[in-house]
This record gives C-alpha cells, sequence and structure tokens, in this order.
C-alpha cells in the first residue's frame, strides 16, 4: 500500500522532491524480486514500428507527461509480469506486426533494475533492437548501471532531457533544482561506455523559454554531445491536459 505523502500530479505550492529516494519508494510499489508491472502490450508507430510494454512507475512528476494515472497512482494499476513473460508478449506482438524493434515505456523503464536486465538478457542475440527510454535520472546517478548496458549489442537508449536549468527543472518535474544534472552525467556516462544513445527533449517553447533551450543546447555541446538532438513538442492527450491544468500552466487554455 502506498505511504501518505507519495508525491502525485503537481499543484501550485508542490513540495520539491528526491527523485532517487522517489525511484526507491517507487520500486517498492512496482517491483516484486525481478517482476514489474505493466498495464499493457501493444504495438505503436513511433519508431518506424515497435512492439511496446507499458510499465508503471516513475521517479519524475513531469506536467506533461502524457501516462495515465498509472504513474500518479502505481499501487492501483497494473499486473507483475517476469522479464520472460513480458518478453514473449512483446514477442508475440512483433511478430504479429512484423515488427523489429522493441520498447517498454510510459512508466521509467531504469526502475526495476532486475527486471530490465532480465528482459535484455532474452532479447540479446535475437534479431530486434531494443529501444531505451530513460529520464537518465538512475543512469546519472549511478555509472555501473550503465556500465551494465555494455554487453548488450542491439540497444539504443534515448535521453529524454526535461529542462535546462535547474529552476526550469524544479519547476517542470517537482524534482528538486539540486538533482538538474543528473540527466546530463547519464549522457556523459553513455559517451564514456560509447553505448549508442540519442537525446531528446520538451523544447515546446510553450513550456521551456527560449533562453533556456539555449543554455540546454550549450551545456550538450560542453559536454561534447554533437549527434541527432530530437525536440519534443506537447501534444494535447488527456492526462497531459489535466497535469497542465492542475499544475498552473496555461499551455492548452482555452481561448
Amino acid at each position: 500500500m502506498k505511504e501518505k505523502g507519495y508525491p502525485e500530479y503537481l499543484t501550485p505550492g508542490f513540495e520539491p522532491f528526491d527523485p532517487l529516494s522517489l525511484a526507491s519508494w517507487t520500486e517498492e510499489l512496482v517491483c516484486k524480486d525481478s517482476k514489474r508491472r505493466y498495464t499493457d502490450f501493444y504495438c505503436t508507430g513511433v519508431y518506424g514500428g515497435i512492439s511496446t510494454g507499458y510499465v508503471v512507475g516513475c521517479c519524475l512528476r513531469c506536467v506533461f507527461c502524457w501516462v495515465d494515472f498509472s504513474r500518479d497512482f502505481p499501487e492501483k494499476f497494473g499486473t507483475f509480469y517476469s522479464p520472460e513473460d513480458a518478453f514473449q508478449k512483446l514477442l508475440e506482438n512483433a511478430k504479429k506486426k512484423r515488427v523489429k524493434k522493441m520498447r517498454i515505456s510510459g512508466g521509467e523503464p531504469t526502475l526495476c533494475r532486475d527486471h530490465l536486465l532480465g528482459l535484455l538478457d532474452l532479447i540479446e542475440g535475437k534479431d530486434y533492437q531494443f529501444i531505451l527510454e530513460t529520464n537518465g535520472i538512475l543512469f546519472g546517478a549511478d555509472e555501473g548501471y550503465v556500465d551494465k548496458l555494455t554487453k548488450y549489442r542491439n540497444i539504443h537508449v534515448r535521453v529524454s532531457l526535461k529542462a535546462g536549468t535547474p529552476e526550469g527543472f524544479e519547476k517542470r518535474t517537482g524534482a528538486k533544482g539540486d538533482f538538474y544534472e543528473l540527466p546530463y552525467q547519464a549522457i556523459r556516462n553513455l559517451m564514456s561506455k560509447k553505448i549508442s544513445f540519442h537525446v531528446a527533449a520538451m523544447s515546446d517553447p510553450r513550456l521551456m523559454p527560449s533562453e533556456e533551450r539555449a543554455t540546454m543546447v550549450k551545456k550538450l555541446r560542453e559536454i561534447g554531445y554533437k549527434d541527432f538532438f530530437e525536440e519534443e513538442t506537447c501534444d494535447p492527450y488527456p492526462h497531459t491536459v489535466f497535469r497542465l491544468e492542475k499544475a498552473g500552466f496555461s499551455v492548452f487554455a482555452k481561448e
């Protein structure tokens, strides 16, 4: 059962949290040995077609998040799947739709480390690429976690940046600005381990001021990142609109 005080969607005057502590707290709710909670499995058209498992639980509270309420109330959603069971679901859907990519999405895939690595072990050697989407918090905090990815040949990591400044990070993710550097450290760690990856960012000007975007781009250059930079636009998914309104953002305010 979730303890009182667990961060849900942001509202004005929220108390910023430690995302590493929230990661551990969330894992208590969504991980069980090597099993993890999933809400569904199906294929989508992104990445040219990909078999996807939707996991429960995240360590950030982004105001622009599109995921359903399983992010905010993880104890109420999903079913536990072992790495073997999740792989079979991903494989079944991939064969049905004739796609050659797999991923887990929705929640933060790097939570429940034993589950993720167990799943990657099963995919390794198969004719599928695995796209690992992450907010970079855990990969920035633990270089050893990133090092474990070096054994996998068909993995590509997508690091999603949420902000270009500590203030923007805290305002839009709910996490304390002190932890703003962790996703950038994740990029450094991935570069040092020579793991295939690219950087994405929710740089929608309705959410991120142009000055902050410029700061973010400058920081990436200073790190030495010069590859593909995927810039995201905030879309009006129902849960996105709900979270933005609750947090006091007027991105989709009616005229």
